[in-house]
């Protein structure tokens, strides 16, 4: 007799060309056994209702294009370029051992954008990745306190923001502070330290400022997650339109 169909996979194809897209493998005397990519698709399952999706600004975001292309040849950004290129280079071993990207500096001098490069890269691997603004983390985090019967809860949506392979924040330390937001900051950084999963993150403050603004405990988590790769962005602000000269 063939084995049920999971729900979980219920009319999806297997994508090893293995299984007949239930996730199981019929064998001799009708025993079932687990296919290579049920793990992966359980995985996958797992962090839905997860922002991960490249925002529309930076899906053709890529070292052969501009902003970044400019950026490899700008003296005060090239070193970043080459840096986050160098991650890169050995991303599935990185993200592996949990060591992440931190990327600081003057606003508008391309920190989002190297950071959507890397999560861009990292979904192509085939990685699970989370992108959220600060502001809207936090916001989202609030919702899940009058979800609706059925709709996630605090504790379903934190497991899956601890789950995913890289946790993408932009703009760390844009919130105001108050004790509800250092305590989910240093819960989630906490939990993602404690279990070795990288997290990427840009921030316009320094380490002392970022350290007064959501506190020493989770920035010294964060150094030490992303200390091999703490990239310095400084320069005029891209964002702005080139000036004439008087």
């Amino acid at each position: 007799m063939a084995a049920a169909r999971s729900e979980p996979f219920r009319g999806q194809v297997c994508p090893l060309g293995v299984c007949d897209g239930s996730g199981w493998i019929l064998g001799p005397e009708d025993v079932a056994r687990p296919c290579e990519c049920r793990a992966e698709r359980l995985k996958k399952g797992s962090t839905r209702g997860v922002a991960s999706v490249i925002p529309p600004r930076f899906r053709g975001v890529s070292f052969d294009r501009p902003p970044v292309s400019d950026m490899a040849r700008d003296f005060q950004a090239r070193a970043g370029v080459a840096e986050i290129r160098a991650y890169l280079d050995d991303l599935d071993e990185n993200l592996a051992t949990g060591r992440g990207v931190w990327l600081f500096g003057d606003p508008g001098t391309g920190k989002t954008t190297l950071a959507m490069l890397v999560s861009k890269a990292a979904i192509e691997h085939g990685h699970s990745v989370a992108i959220y603004s600060l502001p809207k983390l936090l916001a989202r985090i609030r919702q899940t306190y009058d979800a609706e019967p059925g709709g996630d809860s605090y504790s379903t949506f934190f497991q899956r923001l601890t789950s995913v392979d890289l946790l993408h924040i932009d703009d760390l330390g844009a919130e105001k502070r108050s004790d509800w937001v250092l305590e989910q900051l240093y819960a989630l950084i906490n939990e993602r330290y404690e279990a070795e999963r990288a997290v990427i993150v840009t921030t316009n403050l320094d380490e002392p400022e970022l350290k007064e603004q959501i506190g020493q405990r989770t920035v010294s988590r964060l150094v030490e997650m992303c200390g091999s790769c703490m990239v310095p962005m400084h320069g005029e602000d891209r964002r702005e339109p080139a000036r004439a000269s008087a």
